[in-house]
């Protein structure tokens, strides 16, 4: 293997395995450690440049960044599955304890200039929408967000219930973007892409989500709509207040996420006898795993394997339903089926039904001939790294691009879109990304001592309180999680790895007297002679059997041999560094921040409106 290229900015990203996995690569490990240090509104302000909506994906984020955190792999004695850091909802302990940020938003552009800058308009308030406004309108852009109802927030607002995730937490957040000098046309339906495209908008970016839920076509369906109703529809309702009361018994149909909100919305609404019920086996279910166990926790039972075939009515009045029992088969290729098992159908009785069962795009407001090629399922013909349709100047991005994901993703997209626009209106290649912003800064500040806390916290996940159940299922409005108080925060912050504190060897200090070897708590250090990487990675102290993260090579030291190091399972506890007698290794601080529009995603520097500089955030 040839030497790592530590120079390399992927390099150590990949290390860095919580930011690595988020969409939007938030620098977690560093909002972590200032949480341990008690400075929230830093942790927020880390957050808010990355992610935009820290409080309301500290309550909501599918958190893609948990399942990779070392954390949950390395320890194997606190019980029989260790669990992740819980970053997510540290993410909402900055939120909730910061002070007055705004002073630390970026100013924004004085009106007169702002109306010499290019016009942007934004189709839809969702996530991916409030950051291309929000990384556009301080670098001097005329940014205009167009959406069919009152207040911003998209389906964050409509689709997410209250009692997890309260109005006033998307206000303040949505409100920090519209406070740029963002111009919002509230209850403003864009119905034809063409009177849009006529206004004469710079760049036009298209963030209006997947808004139409998919239905199910079977025998019963229209005979009995008034009792039955389309998932997404229904969240929306109940959040305007529209539904207020549901049947007592309730069937849910779908696995999804969507499908988890409903049935805990329902229970809360009079719901007595609330059951999920879905075709695919439990552990195949899209539903986030706390999804589907906070449902479970509040004594709503998921029926699995029953594919429904049709809605049971009398007079029009629904009755229940019939359901035929499956289970999965796989062929010779692994590919799972559902095969009937020959069990008479089950009925269920229930008054109402929420179908669940899946999101799907919807352009009508799109003309075919507009210029926008669509493929065959009804999504646009984008090019993925920019977000760019067929006709150059119209973007998309979230849901809106390629189908129903999360909120963190829409985010993700949204900042992409912001450079390819950026970049399109200065005349530059869109398809020239820019470099991350990397530092590299080494932690010592004494022969023992580092500027970091590298002591291993032995806590196993701490669990976060809930407010009482007879409390949180009177009331749809009343949050169910209420967060770690400070005390907790702290404890579940030291149980962080910290992983960014990179392991740096310098091959031509090191005299190999295998110190770091004999201390590695882990056995992750081995020095050895090289080799093509599948043989080394079965010569090592311990086997390096994850083949999905790297393998640190040094180069040739005195001996011919090479020092290879797994960083799968290293606990950058400083260890090593501490023991060498040398200071071959060394613990350096790894900090990586994406470069957002503005100068530094550009080829040439302008001296135009763009002077607040996005880093004024921090």
């Amino acid at each position: 293997m040839q030497p790592t290229d530590i120079a390399n900015p992927s390099y150590f990203h990949k290390v860095v395995d919580c930011q690595w996995a988020c969409p939007a690569h938030t620098p977690v490990p560093e909002y972590i450690r200032l949480i341990g240090q008690g400075r929230y509104s830093d942790a927020y302000m880390v957050n808010w440049v990355s992610n935009v909506f820290p409080g309301i994906l500290g309550r909501t984020c599918d958190r893609p960044c948990e399942p990779a955190c070392r954390r949950g792999r390395v320890e194997e004695s606190n019980g029989e599955h260790p669990e992740p850091v819980a970053i997510c909802r540290l993410k909402r302990v900055a939120a909730d304890n910061k002070d007055d940020v705004r002073d630390r938003m970026p100013i924004p552009v004085a009106p007169e200039l702002r109306r010499k800058g290019k016009r942007i308009a934004c189709i839809g308030a969702g996530p991916a929408s409030l950051t291309v406004a929000r990384d556009l309108a301080p670098q001097g852009y005329q940014v205009t967000v167009f959406d069919a109802e009152a207040k911003a927030g998209g389906f964050m607002r409509t689709q997410i219930p209250h009692f997890r995730l309260p109005e006033a937490v998307i206000d303040e957040e949505t409100g920090y973007v519209l406070n740029l000098g963002v111009e919002f046309r509230s209850s403003q339906h864009i119905a034809s892409m063409r009177e849009l495209l006529a206004q004469g908008f710079d760049a036009v970016f298209v963030g209006c989500g997947a808004p139409r839920g998919r239905d199910l076509d079977i025998p019963g369906r229209r005979e009995a709509t008034a009792h039955i109703h389309i998932g997404i529809d229904w969240l929306a309702s109940v959040s305007f207040g529209h539904v207020t009361s549901i049947g007592r018994r309730v069937i849910v149909l779908g696995g999804g996420n969507t499908a988890m909100d409903c049935c805990r919305s329902a229970r809360r609404l009079g719901g007595e006898d609330v059951k999920v019920i879905v075709r695919s086996g439990f552990e195949e279910m899209k539903a986030s795993p706390w999804e589907k166990e906070d449902a479970m926790h509040e004594g709503i039972p998921i029926i699995n394997f029953h594919v429904p075939k049709a809605f049971v009515h009398e007079g029009g009045k629904l009755t229940g339903m019939t359901f035929e029992m499956v289970k999965a088969v796989r062929d010779d290729k692994g590919r799972r089926e559902l095969v009937p098992t020959g069990e008479p159908d089950v009925f269920v009785a229930c008054d109402e039904v929420l179908i669940a069962v899946g999101q799907e795009n919807s352009f009508p407001w799109i003309e075919r001939d507009c210029g926008i090629a669509f493929d065959e399922w009804g999504l646009p013909v984008l090019d993925k790294k920019t977000f760019q349709s067929s006709l150059a100047h119209v973007f998309f991005g979230g849901d809106a691009a390629f189908g129903p994901k999360n909120i963190i993703t829409a985010v993700a997209h949204g900042h992409e879109a912001a450079v390819s626009i950026d970049r399109l209106l200065h005349g530059e290649d869109i398809r020239q990304r820019p470099a991350p912003h990397v530092n590299l800064l080494s932690q010592k500040m004494g022969i023992h001592e580092w500027s970091y806390d590298n002591a291993i916290s032995g806590d196993a996940r701490f669990k976060v309180p809930w407010a009482k159940a007879e409390k949180a299922l009177a009331n749809i409005r009343v949050e169910v999680e209420l967060g770690f108080d400070a005390a907790t925060a702290f404890k579940e912050a030291e149980r962080c790895l910290n992983c960014d504190v990179q392991t740096v060897f310098t091959d031509g200090s090191c005299i190999e007297c295998d110190a770091c070897v004999d201390i590695c708590p882990m056995d992750c250090i081995t020095f050895t002679d090289n080799g093509e990487e599948d043989d080394l990675r079965t010569r090592l102290k311990a086997p390096a059997v994850n083949t999905t993260q790297d393998l640190y090579v040094s180069g040739l030291l005195k001996t011919g041999r090479v020092m290879v190091k797994d960083e799968d399972v290293c606990l950058h506890c400083g260890l090593c560094a501490e023991r060498c007698p040398t200071g071959a290794w060394d613990m350096q601080k790894y900090l990586l921040m994406e470069t957002y529009a503005g100068e530094r995603a550009r080829d040439r520097k302008s001296t135009r409106v763009g002077a607040q500089r996005m880093e004024a955030r921090a």
